[in-house]
């Protein structure tokens, strides 16, 4: 299993950016995907999540309405799109999957909001 975010980088408060994750070594069209976040100094977090076929969608609170999960099975990405950013968002954004027992990480992209 193999999951490969990227798309973050420094951005300035109320701007969007949209992070991908690129999954390999399972079946990823019939698997639930997340997101999660650990900014500096706390825990990790759950941010979204998004069924197998893509028609159900969840979100933290802190996000809901300005960040959107959605994913192309045809291409084995997941995306977080990311609008209204503000400093409290500044953190390493992670893909994840459960397989089974065990949950699988990406290694995490970096994202900083600051003026």
């Amino acid at each position: 299993v193999q999951l490969v975010e990227s798309g973050g980088g420094l951005a300035q408060p109320g701007v969007s950016l949209r992070l991908s994750c690129a999954a390999s070594g399972f079946t990823f069209s019939s698997a639930d995907m997340s997101w999660a976040r650990q900014g500096p100094g706390k825990e990790r977090e759950f941010v979204a999540a998004i069924s197998w076929s893509g028609r159900e969608e969840y979100y933290a609170d802190s996000v809901k309405g300005r960040f959107t999960i959605s994913r192309d099975n045809a291409k084995n990405t997941l995306y977080l799109a990311m609008n209204s950013l503000s400093s409290e968002d500044t953190a390493v954004y992670y893909c994840n999957v459960r397989l089974g027992s065990t949950v699988h990480w990406g290694q995490g992209t970096p994202v900083t909001v600051s003026s």
